[in-house]
């Protein structure tokens, strides 16, 4: 199930070409480790427990949500069934922690995924907890709680994989705390970003269907920007009838939903930047991690 999990066999076990991703956050542990001065070897460990636990969160993710499909075959839990698929989660997780464990620095890393591991369940939770509430009135979901939500369930694991390298190649806990926020805000910078391909993307660049996020009723955060104008109430009615997308999408443009968001990405990659000039800027390491942010919030918006 974990080799499946990874793509790397099929259902069954039969060998199959793994995916592999875009490698971000092994990318990041190995890129702070250099830049607390150390060989690009010592974010190793710190690369392969982020990725476990990445795919832990995913395996449980896509039983909360009921997806039946990931990256173009069925998810673990429809190959093997909801129980195996938790427990396949759970294993990768214990094998994270002991992967760290093991290295010198191990229990202040520990501590670091840790803290990393209960926001990235509090922003799951916060996520489920949206769902049910309602598109206007008091109750409705403001922006400023989703960019909590999304600092710690998308944030908090890509600032623990900068941080955790920094902490394994000996780093202060400045540079590490550093690492940590510039992760936290390029988490939420491309969350929001995410949001935006999912209404207006190119689906010959996205992968998915235009307007889909529209389709699935999603509350993202050119939605719930554009749900606090004059034009909300219109906006909630097309949203919940899930009739007329097309038009969804435009009155969301028209109400600042869009134009908002990229501007609240920006704030964020501003203050990525701000977080990287704690950063010793001696290093390689503070130029690659610049590049690397950059690309991945720079996307074709």
């Amino acid at each position: 199930m974990a080799a499946y999990s990874f793509g790397w066999c099929e259902a069954g076990g039969a060998p199959a070409v793994a995916s592999g991703g875009k490698g971000v956050r092994q990318a990041l542990a190995v890129l702070g480790a250099e830049a607390a001065g150390a060989p690009e070897r010592a974010g190793v460990a710190a690369a392969v427990a982020v990725e476990l636990v990445h795919t832990f969160s995913l395996l449980h993710d896509d039983i909360m949500d009921g997806d039946g499909d990931r990256r173009g075959r069925p998810t673990v839990w429809k190959a093997y069934g909801t129980g195996p698929a938790v427990l396949a989660g759970d294993a990768l997780f214990a094998l994270a922690v002991e992967t760290l464990a093991a290295e010198p620095g191990g229990a202040r890393a520990v501590r670091t995924l840790s803290v990393a591991l209960g926001d990235l369940v509090r922003g799951q939770a916060d996520d489920l907890l949206f769902a049910d509430r309602p598109w206007t009135g008091p109750e409705r979901v403001r922006p400023e709680e989703y960019r909590a939500m999304a600092e710690h369930k998308t944030g908090a694991l890509l600032g623990c994989a900068a941080a955790l390298g920094a902490v394994l190649g000996g780093a202060g806990s400045g540079t590490a705390a550093a690492l940590d926020r510039a992760g936290r805000h390029l988490g939420v910078a491309f969350q929001i970003v995410d949001d935006v391909l999912g209404i207006w993307g190119d689906p010959r660049v996205t992968g998915k269907p235009v307007h889909g996020d529209l389709r699935e009723r999603k509350k993202t955060f050119p939605v719930l920007v554009a749900l606090g104008s004059p034009r909300g109430g219109r906006i909630a009615d097309l949203l919940d009838s899930g009739d007329a997308p097309e038009t969804a999408a435009t009155l969301i443009e028209e109400a600042g939903g869009r134009s908002v968001a990229l501007a609240e990405a920006r704030r964020h990659i501003t203050a990525v930047e701000t977080a990287l000039s704690d950063v010793p800027s001696t290093t390689r390491a503070a130029g690659e991690l610049r590049s690397l942010l950059g690309y991945l919030v720079r996307r074709d918006v």
